[in-house]
């Protein structure tokens, strides 16, 4: 079999498809890890906690990795001996969760640092603060017939390419690949990239830009 089509088994930190059976169960798992970052925050250890509270270390392991629903007046004990209000362990759950759909046509065309005649960015949608602590940018960029080339990006980050339409040779730091349609790629954005060679116009591409939300 080649080896481009051979199949790889990677183990990630967590599953994609995962789901949570019962709001209840989210509710308890957002407790859990409110409870723990003000602990960590003030370099309380669970069993001086568990002193302070008169819970059993094991509970409080429970009540932190969001494996038992705690009373109100555990949620209280603990809110008092961390100095926090009791309403602070409730406020991931009650956090908005954001959602944006942009319709074919309709992202927001944006110039960014060393955009050209003829490179068009379509910015397809964009959340700023959230829980995951990371911002995600997807752009739709075309190149066209009156597109030359620019010098290299380089922005901290990581970035995803997908090949829409088109060919170009994209370089990403000494190397250059040939991207044609439904061709990937990935890679660390802090070394210098972007097109090279403008091979097949028009050509069309997602680039997808993550990177850490400032504190």
């Amino acid at each position: 079999m080649p080896a481009s089509r051979q199949s790889l088994k990677i183990k990630f930190g967590q599953d994609p498809h995962a789901t949570r059976e019962t709001s209840e169960k989210v509710l308890e798992v957002a407790i859990g890890r409110e409870i723990h970052a003000f602990r960590k925050q003030q370099n309380i250890t669970v069993a001086e906690l568990a002193a302070e509270t008169n819970l059993s270390i094991g509970m409080l392991s429970k009540i932190e990795n969001g494996n038992t629903s705690p009373s109100l007046s555990t949620l209280q004990t603990i809110s008092n001996a961390l100095s926090v209000p009791l309403t602070a362990f409730f406020r991931q759950y009650e956090e908005q969760r954001m959602a944006v759909h942009t319709k074919a046509g309709e992202g927001v065309q944006i110039e960014r640092e060393g955009t050209r005649a003829g490179h068009q960015y379509n910015l397809l949608g964009h959340i700023g603060g959230n829980s995951s602590s990371v911002i995600v940018e997807p752009y739709l960029i075309t190149l066209d017939d009156e597109s030359d080339i620019f010098k290299t990006f380089q922005h901290s980050g990581i970035e995803t390419i997908f090949m829409l339409e088109g060919e170009v040779n994209y370089l990403h730091g000494n190397q250059i690949y040939c991207l044609k349609p439904g061709d990937t790629l990935f890679f660390d954005a802090d070394a210098p990239h972007g097109p090279e060679k403008l091979v097949k116009l028009p050509a069309r591409y997602l680039s997808i830009i993550s990177y850490k939300q400032k504190p």
